[in-house]
């Protein structure tokens, strides 16, 4: 079955982060610099202006920080079958924020301040997302 689903297109940038969700890994630069956590991916760093950087594994563990529920699927061909569902901003323990969703669980269940953790969803042989489900 083909992922039928609009999917990222790593560039530059992002394709270190890219390559660690394929392998079960989710990725956040640091400053070389700084040492100032950043996602996403940049290439100076927003607290220094350095462009020095590594990438960092993350715990991979978060608290919901905000969600919405998605009712009404746009556009309805691709996201029909999903509805209802959950996009949340996760605040990750190294202090940065990801959009995401969440997995696992009902939307009646996801609550401010939630603790959870990454999962992966394979889209493609490149491409795996990262998920977030309650831990």
């Amino acid at each position: 079955m083909t992922y039928a689903k609009p999917l990222p297109v790593p560039d530059v940038e992002t394709r270190p982060f890219w390559e660690g969700c394929r392998e079960g890994k989710l990725l956040l630069q640091r400053c070389g610099s700084c040492g100032h956590t950043r996602f996403p991916p940049t290439h100076f760093c927003p607290n220094c202006q350095s462009d020095q950087q590594t990438w960092v594994e993350s715990s991979g563990r978060g608290r919901v920080f905000s969600w919405i529920v998605v009712r009404h699927p746009v556009p309805r061909d691709v996201y029909a079958g999903d509805v209802p569902y959950v996009v949340a901003l996760v605040a990750l323990e190294e202090g940065v924020r990801i959009a995401t969703n969440i997995v696992g669980c009902t939307p009646e269940e996801v609550t401010a301040d939630m603790p959870v953790k990454v999962t992966f969803r394979q889209a493609t042989p490149e491409i795996s997302l990262p998920l977030f489900e309650p831990s």
